[in-house]
C-alpha cells in the first residue's frame, strides 16, 4: 500500500527531504500510541512527494490499521524527515551498486532515480532479494525507470523461495557470499574508488553482504547501509499526567540527564528500573523522538556532550557516528551521575 501525503504550505520546508531519509508516524489510540518508522519513497516522476509504502505487519500495528481503515482525507502525525543514509559523493561516472532485502527497497529506489538524474554518466545496479516475485514491491516503477535509463540502470531480483526451474542460478536462491560475488560479476562491478554500495535489509542479509564486500575488496568508506527489522514498534501506554518539571535532585544510584532538543534544554532522571535513557526521557517529555526501541531506525540518535553511557547493539550507527560521540538513547544506559545529550547535533 502506497500513501501519498499532502503537506500544508506552511510546513513544506519542514518536510523537504532527500533520498534515504525516513519519518516516524505516531498513531494514537485508546490507552496509548504506536510509532513506526517509514522510509520516504516518492515515485520517480515526483521526487518531492511525501509518499510512504506500508505493509500490514503485526495485526495490532499501524500497518494493519492503515491498510484496513486509512482513507483519503485522514490526517497522520509525522516527525520531520531525518536520517543520514545516503549514497557516497563520488565523481561523475561512478557505479552505484544498491542491495535491498524485502522492504529495504523503499529508500534505495529513490536513491537510484536521484543518482541517475543527477549524474548523466553514472551507472546504477539494483539487486533486490525477495521471497517471491509477488513480494517485489515497486517492481513496476523500477521497470519504468529502467526503460528511461536503459543503458545505465540494471535491476536484478533474487527470489529466495520461488522455484523458476533455473537450478542453482544466482537469481533463484537465497543470497549468500558466493551468490553476491556472482551478481557483482554479472553487473560488471569492480572494487575501486569509483564503485560505491548502499545496502538496506534485515540483519542476516546485511551481515553477509558487508563481510562479502570486505573480502571482495570494497572500500569500507564507500559502503553505506541501513538496517531494518520486521518487528513492530512497542506499544507505549500513556501516562496520566507526565511531569515536565526538572524534579528533585536525583537519589543515590539515579542519573540526571540534560537534553537539548529543538533548541530547548530539558531534564529528566534515570531511575534504577529504567532500561535506557529513553525510558526516563519519555516519562518527562513524551515528544522525544523514537520509533523502534531496537537500535535500528536511528530516530533517537543523539550526541553525548558530557558524562558517559554504555549501550547495547546500535545497528543504526556506523563507526564514524560512534567515534563522533553519538548514541541511540533507546539502547543507552548512563554510567555517570550526570549525562548531557544533544538531539540537535
Amino acid at each position: 500500500m502506497a500513501v501519498t501525503l499532502e503537506v500544508p504550505a506552511t510546513l513544506r520546508g519542514v518536510f523537504a527531504h532527500r533520498p534515504g531519509q525516513h519519518v516516524v508516524v505516531r498513531h494514537r489510540r485508546f490507552g496509548g500510541e504506536v510509532r513506526r518508522s517509514y522510509s520516504l519513497c516518492p515515485p520517480p516522476h515526483d521526487p518531492e512527494a511525501l509518499r510512504l509504502v506500508i505493509k500490514r505487519g503485526a495485526p495490532d500495528g499501524f500497518g494493519a490499521y492503515a491498510i484496513s481503515r486509512l482513507e483519503t482525507g485522514d490526517r497522520l502525525e509525522l516527525s520531520p524527515p531525518t536520517g543520514s543514509f545516503a549514497l557516497p559523493e563520488l565523481p561523475p561516472g561512478a557505479h552505484h551498486v544498491l542491495l535491498a532485502g524485502g522492504s529495504g527497497i523503499t529508500p534505495l529506489a529513490p536513491m537510484a532515480a536521484h543518482a541517475l538524474r543527477r549524474d548523466p554518466t553514472c551507472r546504477v545496479s539494483l539487486i533486490h532479494s525477495v521471497p517471491t516475485s509477488a513480494d517485489a514491491v515497486l517492481a513496476d516503477e523500477l521497470a519504468r525507470l529502467k526503460d528511461e535509463f536503459v543503458d545505465r540502470l540494471t535491476v536484478l531480483h533474487v527470489l529466495t523461495r520461488e522455484d523458476r526451474g533455473s537450478g542453482d542460478g544466482p537469481l533463484a536462491r537465497r543470497l549468500d557470499a558466493a551468490g553476491l560475488r556472482r551478481l557483482l560479476a554479472a553487473v560488471d562491478a569492480r572494487p575501486g574508488p569509483d564503485t560505491a554500495f548502499a545496502l538496506c535489509g534485515p540483519p542476516g542479509l546485511l551481515d553477509t553482504s558487508r563481510r562479502a564486500l570486505a573480502d571482495w575488496g570494497a572500500d569500507p568508506a564507500l559502503v553505506r547501509w541501513e538496517l531494518f527489522t520486521v518487528r513492530a514498534a512497542a506499544h507505549v501506554p500513556r501516562t496520566a499526567s507526565p511531569t515536565r518539571a526538572p524534579g528533585p535532585v536525583p537519589a543515590p544510584g539515579e542519573t540526571r540527564v540534560s537534553v537539548l532538543l529543538d533548541g530547548r534544554r530539558r531534564a529528566a532522571t534515570v531511575r534504577a528500573g529504567d532500561a535506557s535513557l529513553l525510558d526516563a526521557l519519555l516519562r518527562a517529555h513524551p515528544d522525544v523522538p523514537y520509533a523502534c526501541r531496537e537500535g535500528v531506525c536511528g530516530s533517537c540518535r543523539a550526541k553525548v556532550l558530557s558524562g558517559q553511557v554504555t549501550a547495547d547493539a546500535q545497528h543504526a550507527l556506523d563507526d564514524r557516528d560512534l567515534a563522533a560521540g553519538y548514541t541511540l538513547v533507546c539502547r543507552a544506559r548512563p554510567t555517570t551521575p550526570e549525562v548531557t545529550v544533544d538531539f540537535d547535533a
